[in-house]
């Protein structure tokens, strides 16, 4: 089937769901049940905004806060946009064909920055891409901003299924960004205007978090940095879990896949784990390892855990981190306790971001049952760039 046709009984859908929830009919639906293909989390935002009083044919204001807002909001802000600035870069020309722009926001849903090619002269763009403006539920109904700190897991939304009718011209996918504390810091949107529906944007979006919060994670100061991943696996990308601990072995940050392996929760301000507290074995011994590695070619070593599992690590020292993820160019970031290039691990933000591109163009060849001629035009690209991405041979 063709995506033009697949894009249409999408946006068929919606609106059969948008009918049934503000008509009031949605109310035999079981809880968790999907409501014409539209997913439970969403048709519940729409009922939230509803609650609030909003109406879907209510013009969107996209209001900016207060001045003295928005610098407390920048200075809580600065380290999350330093994080992104250098993937936002490299995300910003992934995206640049298909005339998406990227939108970073803090926690309650304020831009904080804006990456892409925004076109001023389209008010719609202008609008939405302001620092200062306020995009959260209270504000301008169900969008991937809203929906990705609500949820906190990736999502993509496609025009109509936004609350209200003004936003019908967008599409978006968003992911939430996490501090080194363990807590939603803000979210990273990709958003186009009047496009076709492209959710392998979803993968982009949640790469590209995940880089964000490992630059974050590594900007921070600290002793050792612990790469971990489970036995079998090779070690060496943005999908790893990272730990930093301090030179008593205390656990001072770590990226969301290390708490999910370790099963970390967020720590409380002034409160921190010990790595005895996690690791069967004495701390000492990763420091021990870190300075092997920083003399020589990268160890792995598996270490236990008191559930029982064990896991696959590498250490390395704060002074030589950089040789774990092959530095990054020094002047990125700042803020930092230590002299080392705050954010080695952003070397491999331009191949994880090309992955992804990649992902994205193999899946609507697939959508278009291979045509790529098909696929190309659903992207806004030339055919000649998804034959150089996919490696395939011209025909």
């Amino acid at each position: 089937m063709p995506l033009t046709a697949l894009n249409s009984d999408r946006l068929q859908r919606i609106e059969q769901a948008r009918d049934l929830v503000f008509q009031g009919r949605s109310g035999h639906l079981r809880p968790g049940e999907s409501l014409a293909g539209v997913s439970p989390w969403l048709t519940q935002s729409w009922k939230r905004c509803l609650a609030m009083g909003l109406q879907p044919q209510q013009s969107v204001g996209f209001d900016t806060v207060s001045a003295q807002q928005m610098r407390r909001v920048q200075e809580n802000s600065r380290p999350l946009v330093q994080a992104a600035q250098p993937v936002l870069v490299e995300l910003a020309r992934a995206i640049a064909d298909i005339r998406y722009f990227a939108i970073l926001t803090n926690a309650q849903g304020i831009v904080v920055d804006v990456h892409g090619p925004v076109d001023r002269q389209d008010r719609r763009a202008d609008a939405i891409a302001r620092v200062g403006v306020d995009l959260s539920e209270r504000s301008v109904g169900t969008t991937s901003i809203s929906a990705a700190l609500s949820e906190l897991q990736p999502v993509w939304l496609h025009r109509g299924e936004h609350f209200f009718q003004d936003n019908s011209v967008y599409s978006c996918a968003g992911a939430p960004v996490f501090g080194p504390d363990g807590l939603c810091a803000g979210m990273l949107d990709l958003t186009g205007i009047e496009t076709t529906e492209r959710p392998a944007l979803k993968h982009l979006v949640r790469r590209s978090a995940r880089s964000i919060e490992n630059s974050w994670l590594l900007s921070t100061g600290h002793a050792l940095v612990l790469r971990l991943n489970w036995p079998g696996n090779q070690a060496g990308d943005d999908s790893d879990g990272l730990i930093t601990l301090g030179p008593n072995g205390h656990i001072l940050g770590a990226n969301p896949t290390a708490r999910q392996m370790l099963s970390l929760s967020p720590t409380p301000q002034g409160e921190s784990l010990h790595a005895s507290d996690v690791f069967a074995s004495a701390w000492e011994n990763l420091f021990d390892a870190a300075r092997r590695n920083s003399k020589g070619a990268a160890q792995t070593q598996e270490l236990p855990l008191w559930s029982g599992l064990r896991l696959q690590t590498q250490a390395w020292l704060a002074g030589s981190s950089a040789q774990a993820f092959h530095a990054a160019p020094s002047g990125h970031g700042a803020h930092t306790a230590h002299p080392e290039p705050p954010i080695a691990a952003m070397a491999q933000v331009p191949k994880g971001l090309k992955d992804a591109q990649t992902e994205m163009i193999r899946e609507a060849v697939k959508q278009a049952r291979g045509n790529v001629a098909e696929a190309a035009r659903a992207l806004g690209i030339s055919r000649a760039t998804v034959y150089r991405k996919l490696g395939l041979p011209k025909s």
